[in-house]
């Protein structure tokens, strides 16, 4: 079977290791607080003190990191991953970064004789707990049919956009549609309310129509509870989405609404609600309308 190391123990990567050590895969982790590699040690995992030492000991190295900067110091960086690199191994990057980024790594890489696969996930803490994650990946075939099994024990639906950044690019792409529901549900929640209509029976009431998506079934019910705490944090919603301005950028493609959006959640961390759930956005939108969702 298999040896796998997983670098990078947040908020979903944590669950996303303790799911590959689950289905029976020797688990080799690296974090850079040492909480989370404690925990997972104890549940039958191996440390490893650098990501060159981790990539080292195992077959398959994941990493699962905040942004474009810190995957290439952990890949390419003084004792990263390409140190210890050797002919025959994957590269798994769950990360969303640049797809720019993505292909840099696969070419530096790959002149190891290392593939790589780009594989961002979405579904949030919940779907990393439980495994059901949506993974979009990039990169060769015959390294993702290899690295299957891993992959299914992380997520349910996997699948193969492209070369080396098509997974990213889809990543963005997931992304551009996340904030506008995000911002669409905000703006519903404070369109009922302050037109005088209840907005939890809104909800129920437009749930089996058109609008139905999973944001609407998943959200405004920990909204309505006051509860703002993440399942994805608004600060990476905000790097994700320059991701996508960057990227926008640099072919030429209009995104009028996503950078509306994209301005928004920069208003959340000028607010100081960076570390709140995206769905917090509508945190703006009730300081715009002079209104709280739950205001009596």
């Amino acid at each position: 079977m298999m040896k796998v190391g997983y670098i990078g123990l947040g908020l979903m990567g944590k669950s996303m290791a303790r799911n590959i050590l689950k289905a029976g895969f020797p688990l080799v982790v690296h974090n850079r607080s040492q909480g989370a590699v404690d925990e997972l040690v104890g549940e039958g995992a191996q440390a490893a003190a650098t990501p060159a030492e981790l990539t080292s000991l195992v077959d398959v190295v994941i990493t699962n990191l905040p942004d474009s900067p810190d995957v290439e110091l952990v890949v390419l960086g003084a004792q990263g991953i390409i140190e210890t690199a050797r002919e025959g191994q994957i590269f798994i990057d769950n990360s969303t970064i640049k797809p720019a980024s993505a292909r840099l790594i696969a070419d530096k890489l790959g002149l190891k004789g290392v593939a790589c696969l780009d594989a961002p996930v979405s579904g949030g803490d919940i779907g990393a707990q439980q495994g059901t994650l949506a993974i979009m990946v990039g990169g060769p075939t015959a390294a993702l049919e290899e690295v299957r099994p891993v992959l299914e024990a992380m997520g349910k639906k996997i699948t193969h956009v492209g070369e080396s950044g098509a997974g990213q690019i889809a990543k963005a792409a997931n992304q551009i549609m996340v904030a506008a529901q995000m911002v669409a549900m905000g703006e519903l929640l404070m369109f009922a309310r302050k037109s005088g209509a209840d907005p939890q029976k809104v909800v129920a009431a437009i749930q089996g129509g058109a609008a139905q998506c999973w944001t609407l079934d998943v959200k405004p019910e920990r909204l309505f509870a006051g509860n703002r705490r993440p399942g994805f944090k608004a600060y990476m919603q905000a790097k994700d989405l320059g991701i996508v301005s960057d990227t926008a950028r640099q072919y030429g493609i209009p995104l009028v609404a996503a950078s509306v959006h994209n301005q928004l959640f920069n208003a959340m961390l000028e607010m100081g609600m960076g570390e709140d759930d995206n769905s917090a956005v509508i945190g703006v939108i009730e300081a715009l309308a002079g209104v709280s969702l739950l205001e009596d």
